[in-house]
């Protein structure tokens, strides 16, 4: 693995323009936060990317068990942010606004270990199974896994829809596994077994036993299916903020309904849902949309 080109990083600006467009008060603390992490490590990164990245022969054989911390938030390149962190801004917005920013702050911890964890577990199978000892020692790092164990999430709240993989319309059910292989055949030299563990601790969660779990490992940590105190709104109109949440009202209190967000996410893209946020944005400024 190759530390990253030095010049102008042009997946990095790119980023910093769609998070400058969508406004940094329209993203939720704990998703901002998350892409300010990576984009931090990446300017300056911890150490170098063959002492960050993920393996069963770094971790297991030599016991380096801090890269299970680093190897999420460390890039080859500029594009390999630019790509893990737009998606994470989408998927960021709308499961921090329905779990909450405590519990989301959780997932995202916990996603990043566990992630980290399965994919030792694969690799080492593969060596042992296939004997190829060269398994242990493939090398990973990035944030991908994480985002696809959130993909899991998010198509498992909103199940209705169809996703564009490769120009063909899938189910949102299916989704994470076509993409999955299409990656592959993209790029080749993606982690595959990286994909595939986000993928399976997300599954983890929405079908398995990892939230009750986790439920039982925070105590007093809110759940989100009764999530108190402040819920995050996002809408289009180019504001956000915080307010005080009652499941039923509050009796002598009008409240302010937000907006329907699920309306203005449901069967979007990531990049369909960036452009009607530019042109939202644009709107609300008083200038000609694009």
């Amino acid at each position: 693995m190759q530390r990253r080109s030095r010049g102008i990083n042009t997946g990095l600006i790119l980023l910093l323009s769609q998070i400058f467009h969508v406004g940094v008060n329209n993203i939720p603390p704990v998703t901002l936060a998350t892409l300010a992490v990576n984009i931090w490590f990446f300017l300056s990164p911890l150490k170098p990317l063959l002492g960050s990245c993920l393996s069963v022969e770094t971790c297991y054989q030599q016991k380096d068990w801090q890269r299970l911390l680093l190897s999420p938030f460390h890039h080859a390149d500029d594009w390999h942010l630019y790509f893990n962190m737009a998606s994470m801004l989408w998927k960021g917005i709308n499961l921090e606004r329905r779990l909450g920013s405590k519990w989301f702050a959780y997932v995202i911890v916990t996603f990043s270990l566990l992630t980290g964890v399965v994919y030792l577990l694969l690799e080492f199978a593969l060596a042992e199974f296939m004997n190829e000892p060269g398994f242990r020692r493939n090398c990973a790092v990035g944030f991908s896994g994480v985002l696809f164990a959130l993909k899991v999430l998010n198509n498992h709240y909103c199940p209705g829809g169809f996703a564009n993989v490769l120009g063909f319309p899938v189910p949102n059910r299916f989704a994470c596994w076509a993409e999955l292989v299409a990656i592959h055949f993209i790029s080749p030299g993606a982690s595959f077994a990286g994909h595939l563990a986000g993928i399976l601790v997300g599954l983890m969660y929405t079908v398995g036993p990892l939230k009750k779990i986790m439920e039982m490992c925070a105590g007093n940590f809110p759940s989100p299916v009764h999530y108190p105190g402040q819920q995050y709104y996002f809408n289009s109109s180019g504001y956000s903020r915080y307010q005080d949440y009652y499941p039923h009202g509050m009796p002598g209190y009008s409240e302010e309904v937000p907006r329907d967000y699920d309306a203005y996410t449901a069967g979007l893209s990531e990049e369909e849902q960036l452009e009607r946020a530019l042109r939202a944005s644009l709107w609300d400024r008083g200038q000609v949309s694009v």
